[in-house]
């Protein structure tokens, strides 16, 4: 049995959409695959969806099936619920009544995994402690006041655990899979600058009842912190490596180049510096289906961190 199926693809939800149009414009098909898809994905999807549309004498699509798309869940994808539910992360975005009423909903359905069946060997143990109940709380708090753009008073320790008291309007959550860490990227009222508050460190969120009004960008923090350089990634293998590597850095800035004859994709990735280490290694992930072209100070990184595991590895 397939685990991973095309039919769970971007492709297929960009593909089911626009099939519920009766008829659409080339425009609005495009605005579809940009607002759904990636700035690639236009290069993979054919005007006609393969086959699925027809030109009409007005110029607009027609989709040559009679009814719109279905989706149903398949057993697959019920099992991977039932999975996720008995995950340490789901209970920062669900209520525990709603989880218990989702396993109770899928009581007969056995999770296709279990946290156990996990080794991480690229991560760091001592990650945030999802299950902690008032880390759930500063969390919801902090998603709420992202929501609704409110001024909240934070209170955190430093590296140094240092006590930390500071006024700020939260823009971003960010997770880290090297640490397994949620963070939260901050704009500082009183500094007027952007910062990052890993959310383990928060002691204390007290409401204002305030609201920014001005507008704040969570690009500015990424512009400051911006490599000067991007690193530059050779994907050497399929669309199915194209695809998993586009959703896994879809949040970063990039530049790619499709040639369509060979399949080489080169792509340009502009990262936060601080988190180089993270992207290295999620890179070295993908093993022989890509190859890291530059900047050399990065590939040599990667090289010496290759030979160090090789090194483990035949010494053990």
């Amino acid at each position: 049995m397939k685990i991973f199926h095309e039919i769970y693809s971007n492709y297929f939800r960009i593909a089911r959409e626009i099939l519920k149009h009766r008829e659409i414009t080339k425009e609005q098909k495009n605005r579809i695959i940009t607002e759904m898809g990636f700035s690639e994905t236009a290069l993979y999807i054919p005007d006609d969806l393969w086959g699925l549309l027809r030109k009409s004498v007005t110029g607009k699509y027609i989709p040559v099936i009679k009814k719109e798309p279905v989706t149903v869940l398949t057993e697959i994808q019920k099992r991977w619920i039932r999975a996720i539910a008995d995950s340490p992360e789901i209970k920062l975005f669900l209520e525990k009544h709603t989880i218990d009423a989702l396993k109770k909903k899928l009581s007969d359905v056995q999770p296709l995994y279990r946290e156990s069946d996990f080794r991480y060997t690229d991560r760091f143990s001592n990650g945030d402690n999802f299950s902690d109940s008032e880390y759930q709380e500063n969390f919801r708090k902090i998603i709420k006041a992202i929501k609704e753009h409110e001024i909240i008073e934070i209170v955190f320790r430093s590296r140094k655990n240092k006590k930390l008291t500071g006024v700020y309007v939260p823009l971003k959550i960010q997770y880290s899979p090297k640490n397994s860490r949620f963070r939260i990227l901050v704009y500082s009222v009183e500094k007027e600058r952007t910062n990052v508050i890993n959310i383990g460190r928060i002691t204390e969120i007290k409401g204002t009842g305030r609201r920014y009004r001005e507008e704040v960008s969570a690009e500015r923090y990424f512009v400051e912190h911006k490599s000067k350089e991007p690193v530059t990634v050779r994907i050497n293998t399929g669309i199915s490596t194209t695809e998993r590597f586009f959703m896994e850095f879809a949040p970063y800035e990039k530049r790619t180049e499709y040639d369509s004859e060979t399949g080489i994709c080169i792509v340009q990735l502009w990262y936060d510096r601080q988190d180089e280490t993270e992207l290295l290694i999620r890179l070295l992930s993908y093993g022989a289906t890509i190859e890291i072209l530059s900047p050399e100070d990065f590939r040599k990184k990667a090289i010496e961190r290759i030979e160090k595991q090789y090194q483990l590895l035949i010494n053990n």
